[in-house]
């Protein structure tokens, strides 16, 4: 249930094709991720409207959720600066230790990194969280529709009993709600997702951006607001690297982060996560616009850290 073909995406994939891949960071993840592209589409690239993919991975998966719909970017910023209390999002309660455990699963190599994901999944199931009918009412709230867009959008998620990946599409017989709840449902925090009789969580569980999905795109632009998890890009870690033909990564800055504050998932860090996108997209907006659509870059436009084009 709910597979996706890869392979056949990636032969279908060819010259002047472009995918936009959106990483996890919570809600300020959100929040910047939209102020981001906003943005970009303002300065005359709109990348989400370009793309012929959109990965959404935690939340990049309600982002891409948004950006690959009908809603237009001033309705996304003007949600993303509602005071908190308008809303339906809360700051989850969660048991310190048992995250700190999650933590170390994560970001620890593993000989088998499978098991390591069963074993969160594990954690997953037995903490103690709101029910799964409210935790939808949040995420029901963020989206428009229940609807899947017309567009090409794939949201990645876990099976919590055997730690692998599950790709969800518009051809999957859930709901687009229940894809992005299955996506977000980070682990020790908010419930899995029972889908179809199976429990899912978080697709940032087994990669922060699930960037490989996107393989055999001329142009990949992938956004990840925190290097947090596997599959953290090089840039997310404060590296750049010379330019050549692989994705381009743009990540949180420092400035960003700081924005970002000590809670990611706290709904009151999202007007400053959304401005310092919006900062943060006119400085690499040239850069942007050039590998986008395959111009050269401009002398003296050379990107810097956080960019990495790998």
């Amino acid at each position: 249930m709910g597979m996706w073909d890869t392979a056949a995406m990636r032969d279908a994939a060819g010259t002047g094709t472009r995918a936009l891949v959106l990483g996890g960071g919570g809600v300020a993840g959100i929040a910047w991720e939209i102020g981001l592209l906003a943005r970009l589409a303002a300065r005359g690239t709109d990348v989400a409207a370009d793309a012929d993919l959109v990965v959404g991975t935690s939340a990049g998966a309600c982002v891409g959720a948004l950006v690959a719909g009908e809603s237009g970017y001033d309705a996304l910023i003007a949600a993303q600066r509602l005071p908190a209390g308008q809303t339906r999002e809360r700051v989850p309660e969660f048991d310190l230790n048992l995250m700190m455990e999650i933590f170390g699963l994560m970001t620890t190599v593993q000989e088998d990194p499978a098991a390591a994901r069963r074993q969160i999944g594990a954690l997953a199931t037995a903490a103690a969280t709101v029910t799964e009918a409210e935790r939808r009412e949040i995420i029901a709230s963020r989206l428009p529709s229940e609807e899947w867009p017309a567009r090409s959008l794939v949201v990645t998620t876990v099976d919590a009993r055997t730690g692998e990946r599950v790709i969800f599409d518009r051809s999957s017989p859930l709901s687009l709600v229940d894809a992005v709840a299955a996506s977000c449902a980070v682990p020790g925090i908010w419930p899995p997702v029972t889908i179809g009789g199976q429990q899912y969580i978080d697709g940032g569980i087994y990669s922060v951006t699930n960037t490989d999905l996107a393989e055999g795109h001329h142009r990949i632009i992938v956004l990840c607001p925190v290097a947090m998890g596997p599959g953290a890009p090089d840039a997310a870690r404060g590296e750049s690297t010379a330019p050549g033909d692989g994705p381009l990564t743009i990540a949180a800055d420092a400035e960003s982060l700081a924005a970002f504050g000590p809670n990611l998932l706290d709904p009151a860090s999202r007007g400053a996560a959304l401005d310092a996108g919006m900062r943060q997209a006119d400085e690499v907006a040239v850069v942007v616009q050039s590998y986008w659509t395959g111009a050269a870059t401009p002398a003296g436009d050379q990107p810097g850290p956080p960019i990495n084009r790998s």
